[in-house]
Parts: C-alpha cells; structure tokens; sequence
C-alpha cells in the first residue's frame, strides 16, 4: 500500500502538468554513456543520441531491467536490435515501465548513416502510450533526429532533438509530451579510458548536466560510473564480457529515494558483409 501511495506521489507531477515529462529510465544515463564515441558504443548507445546507431560495428540485441527505487510498482524493461548493414543501420527499441494502475509503453524504430568520413546523422520515429487505471488510454507519435561530428578519431560531438513538435496526448490534444534536446560531448583519451558529457534541456524544466566515464581496467571487465545534475542522481556498473555476450550490473543511488538496481545482458551477432 506505501509503495502504490510514493509511487502515485512520483507519476502525479506528470500527470497534471500540461507538458508531460518524458520518462527515462534512471540508469539510462549509464546505458547510454557510449553515445558520444566511436570505439566504446554499443546497441544501447543509440536511446542517447540516434545518430551513434551508425557506429554499430556488428548486428546485436539487448535487454535491460531496473527496479527504480526498489519499488515493484516503478519496475521498467527495455529490449532493443540493431542491424548493421553498408547502407546504414537499423535499430528499433521496445520500452515498458510502471504497474497495472499506471504504466507507459514506447516503441521506436530508428536509421542512421554516416553521411561522410566524420558526420553521423540518424532519426528516430516513436510511438509512446500511457495507461491510467479509471481514466483510460492515451498515445501519440513524436520523432527525434540527431547528428555526430567525430573532430578527430578521438574527440566528438553531437546533438539531438526529441519531439521538437507534436506529441500531443488526449481527445483535445491539451496535453503534450515534454520536447527535449541535449548537447554531448565525448572524450577518449586512450582505449581503455573514455568520459563523456552533456548538457540537456527538457521543456519546462532547468538545465541538466550528465557527466560519466568508462575504463576498462581488463580486456573483459569495465566499469562506468557518472552523476545526473538535476536529481543528484549518481550511478556505477560493472560489465564483464566473454565471447560475443556481455553483462552488467548496475545500481544508481537518489539521495532521497534510494537505490535503484538494475541490469543489462547484450549479445554481438557475428559481422556479416552485405
């Protein structure tokens, strides 16, 4: 019963504000940490910045679970495919998080290419529902588009922007999903070590800042760890790789809510020339 009434006091901002949050994972800012690099993305990389799903060097899956908070009720899955080919790469990603009196649903499909020797461009189409119990359902389709500029093979930078119009919920269209756009930066200073930064803006809420980085510390194990500005939000992981799978565990820590534990499994399919 506690844990349904915190959860309401969470989801109610978003409910009754005309612009409505858009809903991140709280380890999002992990999974997403390669998106500002050419050697260290992955199939994840791409929920950051669509245009890093050019630098997807082979075919891969992968799925990841969090509990946010501890909290059943804010339990939230994501599943996502890229397939590599010389004509660009093709990624689609399936997002699920909340309870059966509240929950939001995602689903996007996303192309990126490069468009010359150190330009990525990419554009994302989604599709986005929201479930309230007593109240009904609600979708919309909104779009994100971003760009990569690789300076030098080490230094790079991007942008993106989410839903820069449109989304707009209900029979009346009053309510509308929040835009959002980010600034990124991406730093590896050797092929073990790699920091990243970005500055985000969602409509109608302050500045964001997200700093992280990677080291690899063995051929088969790395960590990541970084903070969010705007919830002081930090989190850490290890992932550990063997053959074409890799695994990590990961825990992000709110300084009033808690600890949110969560996890990753990814597989690389074997190149294949097209």
């Amino acid at each position: 019963m506690f844990s349904k009434l915190l959860c309401s006091l969470i989801l109610f901002p978003c409910i009754s504000l005309f612009s409505q949050t858009v809903r991140h994972p709280v380890s999002s800012p992990y999974t997403s940490l390669g998106a500002y690099s050419s050697s260290q993305s992955d199939i994840f990389s791409f929920s950051g910045n669509p245009a890093s799903l050019a630098e997807l060097k082979n075919s891969s899956a992968g799925i990841h679970s969090e509990r946010r908070f501890l909290l059943s009720e804010l339990n939230n899955y994501a599943v996502v495919a890229g397939l590599h080919m010389k004509t660009g790469s093709f990624g689609v990603r399936f997002g699920y998080s909340g309870f059966s009196d509240y929950n939001e649903t995602q689903a996007g499909i996303t192309y990126a290419r490069k468009l010359s020797g150190n330009l990525d461009a990419g554009v994302q189409f989604n599709y986005y529902a929201i479930k309230i119990a007593g109240y009904g359902n609600s979708s919309t389709i909104n779009f994100a588009i971003g760009y990569m500029l690789h300076i030098t093979d080490k230094i790079h930078f991007g942008m993106q922007a989410y839903n820069p119009f449109g989304g707009k919920f209900g029979n009346n269209e009053q309510e509308k999903l929040a835009s959002n756009y980010s600034l990124g930066f991406g730093l590896e200073s050797s092929s073990k070590f790699f920091v990243s930064a970005e500055i985000e803006k969602e409509e109608d809420l302050p500045l964001n800042v997200k700093v992280g980085f990677q080291y690899k510390f063995l051929s088969q194990f790395m960590v990541r760890a970084g903070i969010v500005s705007e919830t002081s939000n930090a989190y850490i992981g290890i992932g550990f790789t063997v053959k074409s799978f890799r695994i990590d565990v990961i825990s992000s820590y709110h300084p009033l809510l808690g600890i949110t534990p969560a996890m990753l499994l990814l597989f690389n399919f074997k190149s294949i020339e097209h």
